[in-house]
């Protein structure tokens, strides 16, 4: 039963964060239509991002997927993600409209993502974190599939709308129809934002946070600008067709992401999650400072080790999230998990926009050196945390 829930859920979370996928895969013709500038282009994909963070905040406050039913929780907004995205098919004719509904369609993703990783806790004791490596690798897929539809040449903008609006409204159906509560289901959890405040001060919670941290500086900016890179490096060897084949390859290095995740999941239930995720934050803060090292170099190589950081850079990923709820209150995982997400995206805003200002400075070759103090800080983060008496709480670190 627990594995066909994980099945059903996986599929139902990467149905409703197409919504977020969708922004990527129509920024361009969007451009060209509208004539955007630059900046115009930054808030079509930053807009769906603050209204994640506003929906974060929003939901850790009020204890919203611990109060009501996570299950319920991720239909309902899946649905409402749905009818915004949807409208800016039918309405927008301008930057203006399509940023509002975009803002809007990022606060209900904050009603999908971690609510999803809450239900899938509550059918996993034993290897949970497999069961969240895999719910995140499916996303990791998602995240990928915008540059694959520029591989490939996508449709129309506003089909690709209306095909992740009716994704997303279908994954609500499946996570209220078909998805159970499991067997570790908590109950009984009241209005108190105290929590957040206590989890900043538990140091073993606050440690994972800081883990959690470190690794999304690196992702985000990482996922948002190889493509870029992989273009620009690719034009300079004169290999034909660059931008396609460098979608294609950004493609398979993000969506590798499964692979890492479910690898990484089982051997961390193995070994310990701290362990896994100071080895991933090692290998991918490595990768950090010698990809720049390839800049214009054989392609070969330069995609060789884009699919293997991409492998590594989120194969830890959802050992955070499964440490944080092995670690906090029971009844209150959903806004735990709702709270690391908000940090973590918070963050990547600075990170994202990093990147392209060091170009303009040190260019391509040393843009991404930066990105290496995120796993570093996290190794110190989880090195720490697992000398705590509270990490034998942790899955796996009883073994290791």
């Amino acid at each position: 039963m627990k594995w066909r829930m994980l099945f059903i859920l996986s599929v139902a979370s990467l149905m409703g964060m197409s919504l977020w996928f969708s922004a990527t895969a129509v920024t361009t013709s969007l451009s060209r239509e509208w004539m955007l500038s630059e900046s115009g282009q930054a808030w079509l994909t930053m807009s769906v991002q603050i209204g994640f963070v506003v929906g974060t905040i929003t939901s850790a406050w009020f204890n919203l997927s611990d109060i009501f039913n996570a299950r319920r929780v991720f239909a309902v907004c899946a649905w409402a993600g749905a009818f915004c995205n949807t409208a800016i098919a039918w309405w927008a004719d301008g930057l203006a409209i399509a940023v509002f509904f975009r803002f809007l369609t990022g606060v209900f993703l904050a009603g999908v993502y971690p609510p999803a990783m809450k239900v899938m806790a509550s059918w996993f004791k034993e290897n949970r974190g497999l069961a969240i490596g895999t719910l995140v690798g499916a996303l990791a897929v998602g995240s990928a599939s915008p540059h694959f539809l520029r591989f490939a040449g996508s449709p129309d903008w506003r089909i690709l709308m209306h095909i992740a609006s009716a994704s997303s409204f279908f994954a609500g159906l499946l996570c209220f129809f078909f998805v159970k509560d499991g067997p570790f289901q908590t109950a009984g959890a009241k209005f108190d934002p105290g929590v957040v405040f206590r989890a900043l001060r538990n140091r073993s919670l606050r440690l994972a946070n800081l883990g959690y941290l470190g690794h999304m500086w690196e992702l985000y900016a990482m996922w948002t600008w190889l493509p870029a890179f992989l273009a620009s490096s690719f034009a300079l060897t004169a290999m034909k067709d660059s931008a396609s084949w460098a979608s294609l390859v950004a493609f398979g290095a993000i969506a590798t992401g499964l692979a890492g995740s479910i690898v990484a999941g089982w051997l961390a239930d193995q070994y310990g999650r701290t362990t896994v995720t100071i080895v991933s934050m090692l290998i991918s803060g490595f990768c950090c400072l010698i990809v720049g090292l390839l800049y214009g170099g054989s392609p070969t190589l330069l995609t060789v080790l884009s699919l293997f950081w991409g492998f590594a850079i989120v194969a830890d990923s959802a050992q955070f999230s499964a440490a944080i709820t092995e670690l906090c209150e029971p009844e209150y995982v959903g806004t735990m998990l709702t709270l690391q997400t908000c940090l973590g995206f918070i963050l990547t805003v600075v990170s994202i926009r990093l990147i392209p200002f060091l170009v303009s400075v040190v260019g391509w070759s040393w843009a991404f050196f930066v990105l290496a103090a995120g796993p570093a800080f996290g190794v110190w983060a989880m090195k720490s945390l697992k000398s705590l008496p509270e990490a034998s709480r942790i899955g796996g670190e009883q073994k290791s």
